[in-house]
């Protein structure tokens, strides 16, 4: 089984959830490793960090309030719904209480969304959460997602734009 530990801290201000660690990064040994993959890019022009990082930076992102995890415990191919480990999520998010989760892409959050006795969601912001964090859903950032139209928007970047602003909409303090 190949995995990756989650990268989190108590408090973040998001914690971005795939539904499981890609083949080419868990042998890599870091998150989003795998070619053709736009996450460190779509992380930093949505200005959830100040400079582009990559894959071997992703322990560093609890210094920038974002956290790692993925619902699944194994690595594609071989993610079925039974390998899914919806409580074990719920769990690290009670345990660590970010504000946001961010949902990279509709599988991870239809798998959690249905658990909890939610419908799938669609992009944007969710109107259930997952412990006391929002949620939010993202347009997968892997390569194989690449299309013309992401729910009405013509870019993956809209969206991430979108959690980046709602997050600072509700955060105590800011306008």
């Amino acid at each position: 089984m190949l995995t990756l530990p989650d990268v989190v801290a108590p408090g973040l201000g998001v914690v971005i959830c795939a539904p499981a660690v890609g083949e080419c990064a868990a042998l890599r040994g870091h998150y989003y490793a795998g070619p053709g993959q736009s996450f460190w890019q779509l992380l930093h022009d949505s200005r959830l960090t100040p400079q582009r990082l990559d894959p071997s930076d992703d322990d560093s992102l609890p210094a920038y309030g974002v956290g790692l995890v993925d619902v699944a415990r194994t690595s594609p191919p071989q993610v079925r719904p039974e390998r899914f480990d919806v409580a074990g999520f719920v769990e690290t998010v009670e345990t660590y209480a970010p504000r946001w989760i961010g949902f990279n892409g509709k599988r991870a959050a239809t798998v959690v969304a249905c658990n909890l006795g939610h419908r799938a969601p669609p992009l944007g912001q969710a109107p259930w959460r997952v412990a006391d964090a929002r949620v939010f859903v993202l347009p997968s950032s892997s390569g194989a997602n690449r299309r013309r139209d992401y729910d009405g928007r013509p870019t993956r970047l809209t969206w991430w734009l979108g959690l980046s602003e709602v997050m600072l909409l509700h955060t105590p303090g800011r306008r």
